[in-house]
């Protein structure tokens, strides 16, 4: 005889796919807005409230443009059309912006990470007058010399880590020579030839800097994942605590997952709904990775989930509530993929019973085969998560996709 039970259980559970069933078969469209298309090579978007109006503006390095750009939030109404932007600095191979108040000043600077043959990052210092934000010629861009020509700069975070005067920057690189390291801000943050840099780790190829205190010590820990090397997978390097003299020995080194994998960039936040925050990674291996954590900082658990369409390479993956169903859902975007087109980006509907694979939904249609960092964010204010996202091949610029739900 049949165990009622189980009987149920099959019931509740087909009930369940034939509904993502009729749901896919009826896809909503996500409707695709440019922010920004002036130059080439949109190569990521980072966000920060430039103004104090409570909307968050953007910052994108145009790598083949060679230009760093902010974007305003223009409010809601003029949220779907072109923002008002200003080229802050033209500096070569830029693969990282971000919006930083480096001086402490009250206004938003720009830090950016350049590879290439400069192999430098810059500040770009914001107008003193906050009415002039938006003109290009008030912005002044200066070297960081310490960094001239020392490492493919790739990504820059800024944390106080010496709680001693401003804000420093943890930067990492990649090639010949990478490393993960800090610059620790001088009295005056102004003056640049002051900054001093102190390496870390040696790296690879690293993709993602995260913020994070991974063991409940009140110090930032930094987590983060490196592509390429011998060194590669996903770890967080752990702040010395009251240490006064920071020596690379004093950062402990933990090692999560990924050996296997060539990461790319990553999320931190609660997948599964325990309160504890987990993290999930794109990439090459025609995989995402998920590395599920409990109460105990230690005790990681890994898994792996087919990448949408079987594409090789993986870009970025974020963890939201897509369709305000109470699961967390998975954002995935990808690089250029060798045979027929696929949309680029993915949502992955998951389901309360963990027995249910996730269903693929796409976000964008078969135009643009490049896109990268992937932020999600209620943009239009209706009460769902849209997607923000760079486009580099078809040059789709810097757009938002907006989500269909409400």
């Amino acid at each position: 005889m049949l165990d009622a039970k189980a009987v149920l259980g099959f019931f509740q559970i087909a009930a369940v796919s034939l509904w993502s069933f009729n749901l896919q078969a009826a896809e909503l469209s996500w409707e695709r807005h440019t922010i920004d298309n002036q130059s080439r090579g949109a190569d990521g978007a980072r966000m920060a409230d430039v103004n104090g109006d409570g909307l968050l503006d953007l910052v994108t390095p145009w790598e083949e443009g060679g230009v760093i750009r902010v974007c305003l939030h223009p409010g809601n109404k003029k949220l779907r059309s072109t923002w008002p932007s200003v080229t802050v600095g033209e500096v070569a191979s830029p693969e990282d912006a971000v919006l930083v108040d480096l001086d402490s000043d009250g206004r938003m600077d720009v830090v950016s990470s350049c590879e290439g043959k400069l192999k430098t990052m810059f500040v770009h210092w914001a107008p003193s007058d906050p009415a002039d934000y938006l003109k290009a010629s008030d912005w002044e861009t200066e070297p960081i010399p310490v960094t001239a020509g020392t490492q493919a700069w790739m990504f820059a975070l800024p944390v106080q880590i010496d709680q001693r005067n401003g804000i420093d920057l943890v930067v990492s690189s990649k090639g010949a020579g990478a490393s993960v390291g800090w610059l620790q801000a001088p009295e005056n943050p102004r003056d640049l030839s002051s900054w001093q840099y102190h390496r870390l780790i040696d790296a690879g190829w690293v993709m993602s800097l995260i913020q994070a205190d991974m063991n409940d010590d009140g110090f930032t820990d930094i987590l983060l994942s490196d592509r390429r090397g011998e060194g590669r997978g996903i770890k967080w390097l752990e702040h010395p605590g009251g240490s006064t003299e920071f020596k690379k020995s004093a950062w402990n080194v933990h090692e999560l997952g990924g050996q296997n994998h060539e990461v790319m960039f990553i999320d931190y936040a609660d997948l599964d709904g325990d309160g504890v925050k987990d993290v999930v990674a794109a990439t090459h291996q025609r995989e995402i990775l998920v590395l599920t954590n409990s109460s105990d900082s230690s005790n990681w658990k890994s898994a792996i989930l087919p990448a949408p369409y079987q594409l090789l390479k993986g870009k970025s993956v974020r963890i939201g509530d897509v369709d305000l169903d109470g699961v967390m859902d998975l954002v995935h975007s990808t690089e250029p993929n060798s045979g027929p087109r696929q949309p680029g980006v993915t949502w992955l509907k998951r389901f309360a019973d963990p027995r249910l694979p996730p269903r693929v939904h796409p976000v964008s249609d078969l135009r643009g085969i490049k896109f990268d960092l992937l932020q999600l964010i209620d943009l239009d204010q209706d009460g769902d998560l849209d997607v923000i996202t760079c486009e580099e091949r078809d040059n789709l610029g810097l757009v938002w996709f907006e989500n269909p739900r409400r």
